[in-house]
């Protein structure tokens, strides 16, 4: 497969791959991964590797406050050394010495999160709400962002192109704003530094985000993904010679040209080019905001999206690190009756694994979207959500972090009984009445319910056109109208109590 993968980028991205290929020929001389600049964070709290390159048998000294470490090169230049657990402070600097000698300045002690995902999490602060406002006051010398420049690679890459940037009016305009939110959140709440490696593409599905060797690991995504994607590319090459003869012959007759075949990116591209250059870099934790590209295949991604947490967390070997999903957000037109989503479905993907995977968080945005932009311009809600669930789960602060989430259903009668938990001070209604609940009985035909809160984590449900419910779902939709929350503000998650398969759409009447 890895053969005619490379095939496809010669095609398509020789340029990447030329520049890739001159990067992993360590050039003479000391040398540092981009990752390690000027302006940098560097993690509390625990050990701290400090790697490169340079010449064979070099021996390579550290020094970094109080601590000086020292390692030897290896044949192939390659070096690595740790630094002991560091208190959180700065401006310092660190300095590298062998036969050459580098400084790095301004640099921080505090805490390091990788933010990735797709085109939301890409999505920079100057294009957000009130983002003027923001930027004019955005001077915060400790809160520092790594942009990963984009690129691809058919195989793991040990360097990447960034730079570390220092947050002010000049520098936070570009910054992902999802990061710079959560990021400025925590800086604020914990008083310690916090740095964002920001690694993320619009418009990718997962698949690109995982390495091949972890998905060649699980049958089930090797058979969907792997192998479907080999096939996929066999065809590529055939419809590309095809295409080949038909331009030429096209240029002859002078006739337009027609349109050149393409290939989607491939699995593992974005891992090998801009997740592997980073590890081991001692990090906090990770950020997701992705799945609008998988929606429609979300059964497929409910074991994805673990995989890929635990293909991360085993390659940096820093064990369960927190890692916090951004769940959909509410996007499309809006439906007058109930009826199945695909996006739905993703969302409950989301949820499943937050759920099961240790140390992974959720934030709900189902009230924050634009049902004619699938980019939602409030990246403030996002990200200081996703800032809550860090305190809590990364940090063990005691504070209510979720919105409800469903715990149990009990049949009354007519009536169905839903518990929940994580409900704070209590549940409460957004509105006048409780909406974005439907129930539906043994013919599988859902209708909206009337609801009602009782007590502090009850909702009671009751629907004349549904005499014997057997099934509830809430927010069930692509952009629902719902309105269920905690006193504390956090909306509830999505869900659904049955397992039936999604309906093909009808045609219209």
């Amino acid at each position: 497969m890895r053969c005619k993968v490379t095939t496809f980028f010669q095609v398509l991205l020789l340029s990447v791959t030329i520049a890739f290929a001159q990067q992993q020929s360590a050039p003479a001389g000391l040398r540092l991964p981009a990752v390690f600049g000027d302006n940098m964070v560097l993690q509390r709290g625990m050990p701290v590797p400090v790697w490169g390159w340079a010449d064979p048998g070099e021996q390579i000294t550290v020094t970094f406050r109080q601590q000086k470490r020292t390692a030897t090169a290896a044949q192939d230049g390659r070096w690595m050394l740790k630094l002991d657990s560091l208190e959180p402070g700065g401006p310092f600097e660190l300095s590298v010495a062998g036969k050459q000698a580098i400084t790095f300045k301004n640099v921080l002690v505090g805490d390091v999160w990788i933010c990735s995902g797709q085109s939301n999490m890409e999505w920079i602060l100057k294009n957000t709400n009130d983002a003027q406002e923001e930027i004019e006051r955005s001077t915060n010398p400790h809160l520092r962002h790594f942009a990963v420049k984009k690129a691809v690679a058919d195989a793991p890459q040990t360097d990447c192109t960034g730079s570390w940037q220092e947050c002010n009016p000049n520098t936070s305009p570009t910054f992902t704003a999802v990061g710079y939110y959560f990021g400025r959140k925590l800086q604020k709440d914990l008083g310690v530094p916090i740095g964002l490696i920001h690694t993320s593409w619009g418009g990718t599905a997962i698949e690109p985000w995982t390495s091949v060797k972890a998905m060649e690991a699980d049958p089930e995504i090797k058979a969907a993904v792997l192998d479907a994607w080999s096939a996929r590319v066999k065809q590529y090459e055939a419809d590309l010679k095809k295409w080949e003869e038909a331009a030429a012959a096209a240029k002859r007759e002078g006739k337009p040209v027609p349109r050149k075949p393409g290939l989607p990116m491939a699995p593992g591209a974005l891992y090998n080019a801009m997740i592997a250059p980073l590890i081991p870099y001692a990090i906090t934790g990770a950020i997701w905001y992705q799945g609008e590209s998988n929606a429609g295949r979300a059964i497929l991604y409910r074991k994805q999206l673990p995989l890929m947490i635990k293909n991360w967390r085993d390659d940096w070997g820093q064990g369960e690190f927190p890692f916090l999903i951004v769940s959909l957000a509410n996007f499309m037109a809006r439906k007058d009756q109930p009826s199945d989503s695909a996006w739905a479905e993703l969302r409950e993907a989301q949820a499943m694994t937050a759920a099961s995977v240790p140390k992974a968080g959720l934030a709900i945005t189902i009230d924050v979207g634009d049902a004619k932009d699938i980019h939602p311009r409030d990246k403030k809600t996002v990200g200081e959500r996703l800032a809550l669930a860090a305190l809590a789960i990364a940090y063990g602060k005691n504070i209510v972090y979720s919105g409800p989430v469903f715990e149990s259903m009990k049949i009354e009668g007519s009536s169905v009984r839903l518990t929940f938990k994580h409900v704070g001070s209590g549940l409460v209604a957004k509105g006048e009445s409780l909406k974005g609940f439907a129930v539906a009985g043994q013919d599988r035909q859902f209708h909206w319910a009337d609801a009602r809160i009782e007590g502090n984590n009850t909702v009671v449900l009751s629907c004349k056109d549904v005499p014997q419910p057997v099934a509830v779902r809430y927010a069930w939709a692509d952009n629902p109208e719902c309105n269920l929350y905690n006193k504390e503000g956090l909306p509830a998650v999505p869900f659904r109590t049955d397992d039936w398969p999604r309906q093909p759409a009808q045609p219209a009447k």
